[in-house]
């Protein structure tokens, strides 16, 4: 069974289709996803989706992208982060490719995050673009590595890789790893440790190919799979147990959510 470790199913697109969806999950061996927050505005609809179906989880968090916003504090990501279906802080992190300017509001939301992961315990779900350097040493600075958490839509080097692994964060990889151009892409994902690794759509965005162009969706995740047991001539079966596996380990989900999809 396969994983889809981060999505947006609460974003208009998918979730005006979600039944549609719940079954393609299904049929394609898809038993959970984790349901991603980008704002506190959103939140509570991303939490509703966790509440409403047994095989979907929540995160709490402000993405780097969003300016302009009450900045959160790390005593409210608490709060929020309190619920049982909540299983992860972020997605939070950095992005210098959007965004330029001064932006040290950015690196601070970030730091709130780390602090906010450590207060409860919670894993937490990075985006980094084009700021890798930064992103690396502010984990470092606020001992991120004392909750670990994941790397997600991986698309740095694999010394960037390294890097993070050794701070106690996994590497997901999305649906870029099945594009002809990720050359450097899949020499990662075929040199990673399996007990690091996890697989996510990013649902709506960056569908695999042979969907490459269209709406993802969490389904779509086989397919990401599918291309790294190609990458490291293992069965797909191999990578669906290890990144099921490490999915439910780093987030602490209890094994009976395994049982009862």
């Amino acid at each position: 069974m396969f994983i889809d470790s981060h999505c947006h199913l609460d974003f208009p697109d998918l979730a005006s289709n979600l039944d549609e969806l719940l079954c393609k999950m299904q049929e394609n061996k898809v038993t959970h996803a984790l349901c991603v927050s980008v704002n506190l505005e959103d939140f509570p609809r991303v939490l509703a989706l966790a509440q409403a179906h047994h095989n979907l989880f929540a995160s709490v968090g402000v993405h780097p992208d969003y300016e302009n916003l009450a900045e959160p504090s790390a005593e409210q990501l608490v709060m929020l982060a309190e619920h049982p279906r909540v299983i992860a802080i972020g997605e939070t992190g950095l992005d210098y490719f959007r965004l330029k300017g001064d932006l040290e509001w950015q690196r601070e939301r970030f730091r709130q995050h780390i602090r906010a992961a450590r207060q409860c315990n919670k894993p937490l779900i990075i985006h980094t673009r084009a700021a890798a350097a930064d992103t690396l040493r502010i984990m470092a600075e606020e001992h991120a590595d004392e909750v670990g958490g994941v790397m997600h839509c991986f698309t740095e080097s694999w010394d960037v890789a390294q890097q993070a692994i050794a701070m106690n964060f996994y590497i997901s990889f999305s649906g870029i790893v099945t594009f002809k151009n990720a050359v450097n892409l899949k020499e990662v994902a075929s040199k990673i440790r399996l007990d690091r690794m996890l697989i996510e759509t990013d649902s709506p965005y960056l569908a695999p190919v042979p969907y490459r162009g269209k709406l993802n969706q969490p389904a779509f995740v086989r397919y990401v799979a599918e291309e790294i047991a190609s990458l490291r001539a293992v069965s797909v079966d191999e990578i669906a147990a290890a990144t099921t596996n490490n999915f439910f380990d780093l987030f602490k989900v209890p094994k009976n959510e395994m049982l009862a999809s």
